[in-house]
C-alpha cells in the first residue's frame, strides 16, 4: 500500500483546473499499486508566515517553533507519504501566495546552512533532513501561457533549490483554462488521458522518459488559433457584444 499526500495549492480548492489533471495523473498511479491518498486543500489550512527566526536550523533544530497552526499535522504526512504531488497553477509567474506561505514553513526539513557551496550536479542545496529511500516528489501546475520554458524556468530554479535538479518531477499543462472553458468532453478526455497514461508510467519506471514529457509539455492549441481564443475571452470579458 503506498500513501500519496496530494498538497493542492490553488485557492479555488476542489474546482482547480489543475487538479483536473494532477487527478488524471494519480488515477494513472493507482493503475500499478494500491494506495492510500490524502489531500490537503492549502488554501483551507491555518497556516501562520514564517517567521524568519531559522530556530528550526538552530536552538530547535528540525522544528518550527510555530506549534498552534496546521503545519505540524501536514509535515507528518508528507514524512509518512511514498508520493508527495504539490498541484498549484502558476499565478505571476510563481506559485499562489497560499502555496508559498506553506512552502517557506517547510524550511524545517531542510538541513542547517553551514556555509555549503552550491550544488554542481544537480541535489538539493543543502539537503532535506531524515529523507525517506525511494520518496516520489511531484510537481504538477496548469497555466494560461504557450511559452511554459521561460515561464517556468524560474520557479523551477526554486525547486531546483529546494529539493536538487535530479530529486523531482516537474509536470507543466500550458493553456489548460482555456481547454477547460471549451467544454469539449472528448478533447477533454484525450488531453487527460496523457497524464493518466504518465502517472502508470511513473508508478513503473519511477521516472518518465523524454518523449512521454514532451508529449505532456505540448500545448493543446496552436499559437495562432490560441491567440485568437484569448483575444475572444478578453473581449467577452469587457462586455464586447460583437463577440
Amino acid at each position: 500500500m503506498k500513501k500519496i499526500i496530494i498538497l493542492n495549492g490553488s485557492p479555488k480548492k476542489d474546482r482547480s483546473v489543475t487538479m483536473r489533471v494532477t487527478n488524471a495523473f494519480v488515477e494513472g498511479l493507482k493503475k500499478v499499486f494500491d494506495c492510500e491518498i490524502i489531500k490537503y486543500n492549502i488554501s483551507e489550512l491555518n497556516i501562520k508566515p514564517c517567521l524568519g527566526c531559522l530556530s528550526c536550523w538552530g536552538r530547535t533544530e528540525g522544528e518550527c517553533i510555530i506549534k498552534d497552526d496546521d503545519i505540524n499535522i501536514v509535515k507528518t504526512k508528507i514524512e509518512e507519504a511514498d508520493y508527495v504531488i504539490e498541484s498549484f497553477p502558476l499565478y505571476f509567474f510563481g506559485m499562489p501566495g497560499i502555496m508559498k506561505v506553506f512552502t517557506d514553513r517547510m524550511l524545517s526539513m531542510m538541513n542547517t546552512y553551514k556555509g555549503q557551496k552550491a550544488p554542481v550536479n544537480g541535489e538539493s542545496f543543502h539537503g532535506i533532513r531524515n529523507p525517506k529511500e525511494n520518496r516520489k516528489f511531484v510537481v504538477i501546475s496548469s497555466c494560461a501561457y504557450t511559452e511554459y520554458e521561460a515561464i517556468y524556468e524560474p520557479l523551477q530554479k526554486q525547486y531546483d533549490c529546494i529539493c536538487g535538479k535530479n530529486n523531482y518531477l516537474f509536470l507543466t499543462s500550458p493553456q489548460l483554462m482555456t481547454l477547460i472553458d471549451l467544454n469539449n468532453e472528448t478533447k477533454i478526455n484525450k488531453y487527460l488521458d496523457k497524464f493518466i497514461n504518465a502517472g502508470a508510467e511513473f508508478a513503473q519506471n519511477g521516472n518518465l522518459s523524454i518523449e512521454t514529457l514532451n508529449n505532456l509539455k505540448k500545448p493543446p492549441f496552436t499559437e495562432g488559433a490560441y491567440k485568437i481564443f484569448l483575444d475572444s475571452f478578453w473581449k467577452s470579458e469587457k462586455g464586447d457584444k460583437n463577440v
